[in-house]
């Protein structure tokens, strides 16, 4: 809608992960690049975790682009992992090119998929299995998961995965039944949200990726007024960045201000709801503050100054 107003070539602010947009602030690049070694040190388990919005999907897309450019690698992609054991055992044979019967057993499944891996290694390729929204894993699969690193030769594992998922990830590893899998887990990292800084970086390189060269649409005030109302999440800075444009477009303005971003944040709904909830336990303790005041104030009153 604003994109010719503003000169963009496309929308600067999709919810869609695009890697062509990723931007490399501390904490994504510091997995970025503990993922890479711990693939290339051949580990056999890493996980990656991340609150709702923090750009898991995005990060799991660049590694998948960066390993594809990266001789020596073999990647096994699965996004929806609410998959029954054999149901991600189909999953992984078919992306590793395995041909396969539907009505074969699953012990035959488990050798293709063995041979596979096997013919990968002779060739000099590791196979790396990419597991997004890992924390939908049932038990089971988990139990799946960690079976299939079972094969192995006698000096490396035929198979590397990676575990991007939101914090119940952990709490799922943390239960008796997953013990296993944990203490196989060697490298792990944490996607923390953005700080003002970085959320400025962010906003000015996903309007150069889509082709600005004007001047500058979110001045550093808007810019910190986006981080605090988004605490850093890139989802909820992609949000109201768009909706910040949208309004100032809607006033034929060129640049973003404050009031822009206010109405954005205004009619955000999650970020409603979280003002909600704070002017709601503001009012509580406000009220039990007056009553124990008013509390002392009436014993004071009986017993006198003392």
């Amino acid at each position: 809608m604003y994109q010719a107003f503003f000169g963009f070539d496309e929308a600067p602010f999709s919810l869609t992960p695009d890697t062509a947009f990723y931007y490399g602030n501390a904490s994504h690049q510091e997995a970025l690049n503990t993922l890479l070694v711990a693939l290339q040190l051949g580990e056999g388990f890493i996980k990656v975790t991340g609150e709702v919005g923090t750009g898991k999907t995005l990060l799991c897309r660049k590694l998948l682009r960066e390993l594809g450019q990266t001789d020596g690698f073999v990647t096994a992609y699965v996004p929806n992992p609410a998959l029954t054991p054999t149901a991600l055992r189909y999953s992984l044979a078919d992306e590793l090119g395995v041909q396969y019967h539907r009505n074969q057993g699953q012990h035959k499944v488990m050798q293709l998929i063995n041979e596979r891996l096997l013919a990968e290694k002779a060739a000099g390729r590791r196979v790396v299995l990419i597991v997004d929204e890992a924390q939908a894993l049932s038990t089971e699969c988990l139990e799946a998961i960690r079976l299939l690193t079972n094969l192995e030769t006698e000096k490396s594992k035929l198979l590397q995965v990676v575990l991007f998922g939101q914090p119940e990830l952990d709490r799922q590893l943390a239960q008796p039944a997953a013990r296993q899998l944990l203490q196989r887990i060697t490298f792990s990292h944490c996607l923390a949200p953005m700080d003002d800084t970085a959320v400025s970086g962010y906003l000015m390189h996903r309007l150069t990726v889509a082709g600005h060269t004007g001047p500058r649409l979110f001045p550093a005030r808007v810019a910190k007024r986006i981080a605090r109302a988004s605490g850093g999440v890139p989802r909820i800075v992609n949000i109201l960045a768009h909706k910040a444009l949208l309004a100032a477009f809607g006033e034929g303005r060129a640049v973003v201000d404050r009031r822009h971003v206010d109405r954005a944040v205004a009619d955000t709904e999650s970020l409603a709801r979280r003002k909600s909830r704070f002017v709601g336990r503001l009012a509580m303790l406000l009220a039990a503050a007056t009553s124990a005041g008013a509390a002392l104030f009436g014993a004071y009153v009986i017993a006198g100054p003392g």
